[in-house]
C-alpha cells in the first residue's frame, strides 16, 4: 500500500453502508463469541439508530472510509477499524482526534477481546471495573476503562 494520509472528518449519511461494513466485518473478527446471526441482525440497528444517534467521526485512507469512532458525550459507543485497514494507526488517530474534543474518554469493551483490550491499555486507558454481562444480558463480561487527557487528573 502507498503512504497514504489518514483525514478524519464528520459522519455523514451517505457513510452509512459503508460504515455499517465496516462494523461488521470488524466486529465478526473481533467477536467471534457473539455469533454470526446475532452479529448481523445487530448491523440494522447500527444503520438505523446508533450511527445517527451518536457523534461520529470518520476516518479516511485514500478518500474511501477505513474506520469511525462515535461518542456519546465522553463515552466511545465504538470504534471499529476495516480488518484489512488494521496496523495502520487509524484507531489511535480516532482515540487522539476524541480525546482532544473531549479532554477525557471512556468506553466498554469485552474482556474476550484480547486485541481491543490491548491496544486500550496500551494507549493508557485504566480499567475502573467489570461487570458479567453485556447490554443485552448475554454472559461475555464487560469492561469500563477511562482516558483522561493530558492535564487532568481522575
Amino acid at each position: 500500500m502507498t503512504n497514504q494520509t489518514v483525514t478524519i472528518r464528520p459522519f455523514e449519511a451517505a457513510d452509512t453502508t459503508k460504515l455499517s461494513k465496516i462494523w461488521l466485518e470488524a466486529s465478526l473478527l473481533a467477536h467471534p463469541f457473539i455469533g454470526v446471526t446475532r452479529l448481523t441482525a445487530q448491523r440494522a440497528l447500527i444503520e438505523e439508530h446508533y450511527l445517527p444517534g451518536a457523534e461520529t467521526w470518520v476516518a479516511s485512507l485514500g478518500g474511501e472510509p477505513a474506520g469511525f469512532i462515535s461518542l456519546l458525550d465522553d463515552f466511545i459507543g465504538g470504534l471499529f477499524v476495516a480488518p484489512d485497514r488494521q496496523g495502520l494507526g487509524i484507531g489511535r488517530r480516532l482515540i487522539a482526534h476524541a480525546l482532544t474534543l473531549r479532554g477525557e474518554l471512556s468506553l466498554e469493551v469485552y474482556t474476550q477481546n484480547a486485541q481491543a483490550m490491548g491496544f486500550y491499555k496500551e494507549l493508557g486507558f485504566a480499567e475502573l471495573s467489570r461487570r458479567p454481562i453485556d447490554d443485552e444480558g448475554y454472559p461475555f463480561e464487560n469492561a469500563r476503562l477511562r482516558l483522561m487527557g493530558e492535564g487532568r487528573k481522575g
